[in-house]
């Protein structure tokens, strides 16, 4: 089937779709990546409208590179969003100048296909005490990333400056991350940066329940035993939760089929 309209995702468990359960589709996830091609197909009717998620969680900027670059690029798409290296900059040691050399690269073969390129910066992580540690290695980063997007005529998702989602109830449990409407946002975020105006109505959000110091310590010490955890063991160990999984929808496919 020939689409009009194909866009491809592509990067780690941020575009896979963690945190946004469905148990009837692959990998369990939906994500906002599924979400934005829903509207578009919804959005223009009388266009065909193609969608293909190559997101692995776990994924590092090299292997996102290596495995989805060149696949992306043979499914001829006219729109793409990359997000890619944040897996690297929660490693003890990461450098950011050597790797961004290597995404410029990436960035500007998906550029040369004629499609139009979103790029992501990373999340300012200043609310949490674990992942504000590397909030100094996000800013240089995003600040290299906007001058990728610069050189190679691509847009910017400028997640950074999202402060919404300094808001934990746009969070999964896993505090690592987004919850459903976090990316419900995330999506409505995406089509207003491409100038869509249609938008998914986001779901009432949960109130906030009081908690006393006590509780707190043990919901951490709960969180930290579940998740924080088996993601330090895992990094140890050199695996990742997506070793075993392939891409969600390696193929386009109609959004709303």
């Amino acid at each position: 089937m020939e689409f009009a309209t194909r866009y491809v995702a592509l990067g780690d468990s941020f575009t896979e779709g963690l945190g946004d359960t469905d148990p009837a589709l692959p990998n369990q996830v939906r994500g906002w990546a599924d979400r934005v091609a829903e509207q578009l197909a919804l959005a223009h009717p009388d266009d065909s409208v193609g969608y293909a998620n190559l997101a692995i969680r776990g994924k590092k900027m090299d292997q996102i590179l290596t495995e989805q670059i060149d696949h992306a690029v043979a499914l001829k798409p006219t729109l793409v969003t990359i997000y890619a290296g944040v897996n690297d900059i929660l490693r003890p040691k990461v450098d950011i100048d050597a790797m961004i050399v290597r995404y410029f690269d990436g960035v500007a073969k998906l550029a040369a296909t004629g499609a139009r390129v979103l790029v992501f910066t990373g999340f300012d992580a200043n609310s949490s005490k674990i992942f504000s540690s590397i909030r100094g290695r996000t800013a240089v980063y995003n600040e290299l990333v906007r001058e990728v997007a610069d050189l190679n005529g691509a847009e910017v998702v400028d997640y950074w400056r999202f402060r919404e989602y300094d808001d934990w109830r746009l969070w999964g449990i896993d505090r690592m991350h987004m919850s459903t409407p976090g990316h419900i946002n995330m999506a409505n975020r995406v089509l207003e940066r491409i100038g869509e105006t249609i938008r998914i109505p986001m779901p009432e959000l949960p109130s906030i329940p009081e908690k006393t110091a006590r509780e707190k310590l043990q919901d951490n010490a709960a969180w930290t035993k579940e998740y924080v955890g088996p993601w330090v063991s895992r990094r140890l160990r050199g695996v990742s939760s997506g070793d075993n999984l392939n891409a969600r929808w390696p193929a386009l496919r109609a959004p709303l089929g």
